[in-house]
């Protein structure tokens, strides 16, 4: 009897002469969240069972388990690329599964021969899936056709696979605020589908009590021509946008509610009613805006401030930009952000007044006057985000290629770089102001529900945060 050792770098068959009964050949995989998906969307086999955690815990198992042939498969890997290897033909198969493979199992695959006949060169193999507590998941029989002809070829390496599940990663994000109540948020004009039901998305999820502001006749008609559930939602009818926005910071500034959310009126129409120095929601911080973007690219959740609200903000506001994003990164779990201030360049010309703003503002780090995070800059975006780019140009530093926050120079600059993330790298977006008395939801017109609901749960986070200071304060 021989035990077949996989070639780490060739495979190599073996024809029906070199093979004896008793010989067998292992594989060993363990079930990877990936692996799941991964095997759905090839196979189309979109079985809430297996890829649903809500429907699951509902089922027999309790618990998302493998698709059934994932296993299966497993088996032919072996034969095709192990043993007999390339050039194997399956011509039967037989398969019993004892128990399902959960994700984390180890799976150790095992075929040995069993029977052999010369007359058509047809091998049959006893197969077996057992995991790591030594149980068999999955056995049965394979019957082949033995290569014919000796083969050794290079193993060709398989591209990397990104699986790039928004849906997956705003259920992660809906999860930061399980257990917190649901906060009063103030809907300002939600007069098309996407502001309404992002608004009713994220009082679905237990993220908001919305109080729906706008022309009541439109809400309701919106809500009945797409199927959209009211039910006791608050609505505080007003004849147009402009009337929307006034009456949201008035019900901000009475407590009956702790946030706003924007819904298809413009930007400026909301925020000149935030910023009125007589009647709106200062703070002694300058008023800015942060993207919270997922990217499926990048390993970790990134920071974009201001690509939004501040058109060209002078180095003093920065520094309340950076603050009001350093305390943020504190309140969704970050304790130290690390600060990447971004220009074009990663060194301080006197010709770009970015440079000299960020070198400014590390300084202002160094002496306590932005505290909370770990700044560097200037950094080019290349360095900011990538090690290896920051390593080839020299740059040592604890941000440059592990940016959690991004300070963009500008507004047009940060909204190109938030935009094409969104866009391009499918990043899932999250949009938020800051600095007044209130998280502000601040989501454009073509932003979709998926998009609200997300910027909803910073939302809560920082409301909730906000209770807390005051509890103190208190």
């Amino acid at each position: 009897m021989m035990h077949i050792e996989t070639n780490q770098h060739f495979l190599e068959s073996r024809t029906f002469d070199e093979i004896h009964v008793g010989d067998d050949s292992v594989l060993v995989r363990s079930l990877r969240a990936e692996d799941i998906k991964l095997f759905a969307i090839m196979s189309g086999d979109m079985n809430p069972a297996i890829g649903d955690q809500e429907f699951a815990n509902s089922g027999m198992f309790r618990e998302v388990i493998a698709h059934g042939m994932w296993s299966a498969s497993l088996i032919t890997t072996v034969l095709g690329t192990q043993f007999p290897g390339p050039g194997t033909i399956l011509v039967d198969q037989t398969l019993h599964f004892a128990r399902p493979v959960r994700l984390a199992d180890t799976i150790t695959v095992t075929v040995t021969v069993k029977q052999m006949f010369a007359h058509n060169q047809h091998i049959i193999f006893d197969c077996s899936c057992i995991n790591q507590d030594g149980m068999q998941v999955v056995h049965g029989t394979a019957e082949v056709l033995a290569p014919a002809d000796k083969v050794r070829t290079k193993r060709v390496d398989l591209p990397d696979i990104t699986i790039s599940d928004k849906y997956a990663r705003l259920q992660t994000l809906v999860l930061r605020a399980k257990g917190l109540a649901p906060i009063d948020m103030a809907v300002v004009h939600p007069c098309d589908l996407e502001s309404l039901k992002g608004a009713l998305m994220a009082a679905e999820a237990g993220l908001i009590d919305p109080i729906l502001i706008g022309p009541e006749p439109k809400i309701r008609a919106i809500a009945k021509e797409f199927g959209l559930d009211l039910k006791q939602h608050r609505i505080v009818n007003v004849k147009h946008s402009h009337d929307s926005a006034a009456m949201a910071v008035t019900l901000i500034r009475n407590g009956d509610a702790e946030a706003l959310m924007k819904g298809s009126l413009h930007t400026d129409e909301l925020m000149a009613e935030v910023v009125s120095r007589a009647a709106g929601l200062r703070t002694a911080r300058r008023i800015s805006h942060v993207f919270l973007m997922d990217v499926p690219t990048y390993p970790r959740p990134i920071l974009i401030t201001d690509a939004a609200i501040n058109i060209a903000p002078t180095l003093e506001d920065k520094v309340d930009i950076i603050q009001n994003v350093i305390d943020l990164a504190h309140i969704i779990g970050i304790p130290e952000p690390k600060v990447a201030i971004l220009s074009a360049v990663e060194t301080v010309s006197p010709k770009i007044q970015s440079t000299l703003d960020a070198a400014a503002l590390c300084k202002m780090a160094d002496r306590g006057q932005i505290t909370g995070g770990l700044l560097d800059g200037p950094l080019a975006f290349d360095n900011a985000v990538s090690i290896e780019a920051a390593k080839t140009k020299g740059i040592k530093s604890a941000v440059a290629g592990r940016a959690e926050i991004l300070v963009v120079p500008d507004l047009e600059s940060g909204n190109m770089v938030a935009k094409q993330l969104e866009y391009l790298a499918n990043a899932l977006t999250a949009g938020i102001v800051l600095g007044a008395k209130v998280p502000i939801v601040l989501t454009s017109r073509a932003d979709t529900a998926e998009t609200r609901i997300a910027s909803c749960v910073i939302a809560a986070l920082v409301a909730h945060a906000n209770r807390t200071k005051l509890a103190v304060i208190e």
